[in-house]
């Protein structure tokens, strides 16, 4: 049996429902099972505790982010190949959602209440650039990978050494983070601009500065 072909209106649904499951519910169970599952917890005090959480709290909100910008991609891709490629990486980014929530709410915190305003930024972004072209789009997620594994490797040497769990979340979300960027150059990503990669990383220290706390 042929599969019926989306139409721009089960599209536009299917990024409504993506969006919902995201920022207006408890992300759930993850696909696969998360990396820290079978870690004892460290005896982190007060202070450690709320740092992990703030660290993790950004990692969340990239996620948020990550999974709006795939969608925005991925709902004005031309080729096919590459609209099933950005649907992959955005269900193993899911999995990273549902990995930092998970550790959030194990440190005792919450995940940032401004979770609509990264998912609706990071979509207009996705889509816009997608509108360009699929080389532009997928230049656009090589560059925002790049930059991610950058934050990761950043909040590995910040992360409490005893915070076995985090860091066994963050350090596969950035071997895949990497792989993902990588899958983008090889189908084909253009380099962006350096104006456009200095704003992309602007905007990205005002989402980690604020999501730290909120």
């Amino acid at each position: 049996m042929n599969k019926r072909k989306l139409t721009p209106v089960d599209r536009l649904l299917a990024s409504a429902n993506n969006a919902l499951r995201t920022v207006a519910a408890p992300a759930g169970r993850s696909a696969r099972a998360n990396p820290a599952a079978n870690i004892i917890d460290a005896d982190l005090d007060a202070r450690q505790k709320r740092h992990a959480a703030g660290l993790m709290r950004i990692n969340h909100a990239g996620e948020v982010a990550a999974q709006a910008l795939y969608q925005g991609h991925a709902t004005v891709a031309r080729d096919k190949q590459v609209e099933a490629q950005l649907q992959h990486a955005a269900d193993e980014e899911f999995d990273h959602l549902a990995w930092c929530e998970e550790r959030i709410n194990e440190l005792g915190e919450d995940v940032s209440k401004l979770s609509p305003f990264w998912y609706a930024g990071a979509y207009a972004i996705g889509a816009a650039s997608g509108i360009l072209g699929d080389r532009w789009s997928l230049g656009f997620i090589a560059e925002t990978e790049k930059q991610v594994c950058a934050h990761l490797d950043s909040h590995l040497d910040s992360l409490p050494p005893e915070d076995v769990k985090s860091r066994a979340i963050v350090e596969q979300m950035r071997d895949e983070e990497e792989e993902h960027g990588e899958n983008a150059k090889d189908a084909g990503a253009a380099d962006l601009p350096a104006p456009v990669k200095r704003l992309m990383r602007m905007t990205a220290k005002v989402m980690t500065k604020t999501a730290y706390w909120v």
